[in-house]
């Protein structure tokens, strides 16, 4: 498994134009068709698992590159462009409630690609995996509001979810993709993409976190009444001074953002006993037990950390600014090399793509226009 990136994104209301919608699905199921006739549904299931080449593709469709809404709109336009009996596979999933239906959608496609058992409770436990670990092992102060998964009739897949910080009204969006899976909780991402990097993010999955990982799997399958005692400890008034790390030493003050690095007021001890009983092997069958969140997560990793000594990362991940930057410099100046970059991918997708001249000149020129503005009014402080 490799979750290639993730993006930061502001919230824009709305919807979109029905003018726009039908276009997008043309113009996606063009591109589409393009791309699995070229280079099939493994390649595609590639770039799309790739931030920068799927916020390209938004913009091609007629999104502003910075909108929140081009996550929600392309994957609900590919959704209905995509027919799984002709193209060979399937868009689940989606915004809100419709998310919810993800596993029941897997089941009824399944019996379209006659899929073996196995490969199904694969598919549906990567689509729980992949939204527990950014919700839970990866604490970044985004909720998950937008989940849809793209799998083909072999069995492979990539998931692009959406979560949201209520403080900033930004959302930031996750990328996974399902080749060369090997764990869910072991720096499964290649690339992760924002534009904000956080002072202090529970990372989980860093390598960094492997012992707080081990830490954490004992504390759950020792005897209860040991973690019950550990907690009781840690949450002593007298123990507060060991979270002084989190202050910034020159103003005293806490760190930002600080809602997810708080100190947990309970334990889910109903999950803690179905875990105890359970024995996990490892951190991962731990994590997939329902009814563990992110308060037991950054409870048990507080505990490891604080008492027993075994730190987890508290590292934001993000490792790339997102996008190729805005005509007015916000977030920040046009990155040329990224955008060309982006440009030849599409340009090649949609001069080869099975369009009429005439729409095709006009979704060229669309690019073209896009280019230009884009461009145009940081070209002075490039």
């Amino acid at each position: 498994m490799e979750r290639t990136g993730f993006a930061d994104l502001p919230l824009h209301h709305g919807m979109a134009p029905k003018w726009l919608f039908e276009r997008m699905l043309k113009l996606s199921r063009a591109i589409c068709e393009v791309l699995l006739y070229e280079y099939g549904k493994d390649e595609l299931f590639r770039r799309l698992s790739d931030p920068f080449w799927f916020q390209a593709f938004s913009c091609v469709l007629g999104f502003d590159w910075h909108s929140s809404g081009c996550t929600t709109v392309t994957c609900g336009a590919l959704k209905e462009a995509v027919d799984p009996e002709l193209h060979g596979f399937a868009v689940v999933g989606g915004k809100g409630k419709t998310s919810l239906r993800t596993l029941d959608e897997i089941e009824e496609i399944a019996n379209v690609f006659s899929l073996s058992t196995d490969k199904v409770e694969r598919l549906k436990y990567s689509s729980k995996m992949a939204a527990k670990v950014d919700n839970a092992a990866l604490q970044d102060g985004h909720q998950l509001y937008h989940h849809v998964m793209f799998f083909s009739e072999e069995g492979k897949w990539a998931v692009i979810q959406q979560g949201m910080d209520t403080n900033n009204k930004y959302a930031r969006r996750y990328h996974w993709l399902s080749d060369n899976i090997k764990s869910f909780v072991t720096e499964p991402h290649n690339a992760i993409v924002g534009s904000v990097r956080y002072e202090r993010v529970l990372d989980m999955t860093s390598k960094k976190s492997e012992e707080a990982q081990k830490v954490s799997l004992d504390l759950v399958r020792d005897s209860i009444s040991s973690l019950e005692r550990d907690w009781a400890e840690l949450i002593r008034p007298s123990y507060q001074k060991s979270l002084d790390e989190w202050l910034d030493e020159k103003n005293k003050k806490p760190l930002k953002p600080v809602d997810f690095l708080r100190m947990p007021r309970n334990i889910n001890w109903s999950a803690i006993k179905k875990a105890y009983e359970f024995q996990p092997v490892d951190y991962e069958e731990f994590l997939s037990i329902k009814g563990i969140g992110p308060s037991t997560v950054r409870a048990l990793a507080l505990i490891s950390d604080l008492i027993y000594g075994a730190k987890p990362s508290w590292k934001d991940p993000v490792k790339y600014s997102f996008a190729v930057g805005g005509k007015d410099g916000v977030p920040f100046p046009v990155d040329r090399k990224a955008m060309d970059g982006s440009v030849d991918v599409l340009k090649k997708c949609i001069e080869d793509a099975k369009i009429g001249n005439r729409e095709k000149l006009k979704n060229l020129e669309r690019l073209q226009s896009f280019i230009k503005i884009t461009i145009g009014t940081n070209i002075n402080q490039l």
